[in-house]
């Protein structure tokens, strides 16, 4: 049987405070979104500010980078590339949504909307790095 690192709520808090120190810094007002490496929603925070469509790009971000264990923008730049046909899989190729790796496999993720879609991913960086930092 295999044994693989998974969040906890400690690391769901500790993610969530890196990305909103990250928004607030810059005066962005975004949703922050983890999901588990299922997708399954562990925490959605919605920042003043940010609208309800916000809320559902960013689950939708998150989700993508969870399931398909890459980044949103991985999706985007083949879509922009020419691979329309991505178009009807069940991802969202915008960037904004990262995977969290740990020990080479993939635990979670995190989606971010609200500004930008690279500052976006900017901001989810920001939160796993908080994690990963300890």
């Amino acid at each position: 049987m295999k044994n693989r690192p998974c969040l906890t709520l400690a690391d769901v808090k500790k993610i969530a405070a890196g990305c909103e120190a990250e928004a607030i810094k810059n005066k962005w007002n975004v949703v922050i979104a983890i999901l588990d490496d299922g997708g399954h929603p562990l925490c959605l925070q919605r920042m003043d500010g940010a609208t309800p469509f916000n809320a559902q790009v960013a689950l939708e971000k998150g989700r993508t980078a969870a399931v398909s264990r890459r980044s949103t923008k991985s999706w985007e730049d083949r879509v922009a590339s020419g691979r329309v046909a991505m178009l009807n899989m069940p991802v969202l190729p915008v960037q904004g949504g990262l995977p969290i790796v740990v020990e080479g496999e993939c635990i979670g993720a995190v989606g971010i909307s609200g500004v930008q879609s690279h500052e976006d991913e900017q901001i989810a960086q920001a939160g796993i790095d908080a994690l990963l930092r300890g």
